[in-house]
């Protein structure tokens, strides 16, 4: 039998779906490597178990993959009926056994796969609506889903850290939070730089007499970013020599 493939050409399109793909699978690994027991554990997220994580990657790719239906048929197919209903199925998913609970992620990512797959080279650029009330084409479909398996890996909290993910994905995702805190207005005297890329990389409130300057390495920005620690981060004011005591949090990303 032959292989089937990508029905889409598009380089950019293709690297980034290898990257979603890459991501899927190494949160697969992350969540395999926990025993049916450790899945009651605590994750890195307040008030969320391990499950939750599990059961919230397994029903976005379902999410995901009804906008991709979406941009194939015209006919539109919300990613969640409202968010009540996405956190309510959250919440049901995580009181699965551990063995429905692993074969809704295993099934959820292939369904979501085959689905880019077979989406039409024209389709990529058809409008669909995100949960957040976004129009965006579906391309971007792919993108949400490489943050959602790249991130909540680290949130499994058993081993993967920022240090793990992608630059190219870290550096995406930087500039998606700092983009969004600009909208709100909330990087108001917040500099952010990255020490550890070439040419070097700069967010913020570039105009600020006296910023509070975080830096860091893009694994560890991205991290305080997202407001999961501020390991390898450091603060100061543009007016001192020496670094504050504590880092500031970083302002409410979603």
């Amino acid at each position: 039998m032959v292989a089937r493939h990508d029905r889409t050409t598009d380089p950019r399109l293709l690297a980034a779906l290898l990257q979603a793909r890459r991501g899927t699978a190494f949160f697969a690994r992350k969540l395999n490597e926990l025993t049916d027991a450790e899945l009651d554990g605590d994750s890195l997220l307040p008030g969320w178990t391990r499950r939750h994580i599990a059961a919230h990657i397994g029903y976005n790719a379902r999410a995901i993959a009804r906008l991709v239906e979406w941009a194939a048929t015209g006919v539109e197919t919300p990613m969640y009926p409202s968010t009540e209903a996405r956190d309510h199925e959250i919440d049901f998913g995580a009181t699965l056994s551990p063995i429905a609970l692993r074969h809704l992620f295993d099934h959820s990512a292939v369904h979501l796969n085959v689905e880019w797959r077979d989406l039409p080279e024209d389709a990529w650029h058809h409008k669909v609506k995100t949960a957040q009330g976004r129009i965006v084409p579906a391309g971007e479909t792919v993108w949400m889903r490489t943050r959602e398996v790249w991130v909540h890996a680290v949130d499994l909290d058993n081993g993967a850290t920022f240090a793990d993910i992608p630059a190219p994905v870290l550096a995406r995702l930087l500039t998606d939070i700092t983009g969004a805190w600009k909208t709100r207005g909330t990087d108001t005297g917040l500099l952010v730089k990255v020490t550890d890329q070439d040419p070097a990389m700069t967010f913020g409130d570039t105009s600020a007499e006296n910023p509070t300057i975080i830096s860091g390495p893009l694994a560890g920005v991205t991290q305080w970013a997202t407001g999961r620690g501020t390991a390898g981060v450091t603060a100061r004011q543009t007016t001192s020599d020496t670094d504050l005591t504590e880092v500031p949090a970083a302002p409410k990303w979603i």
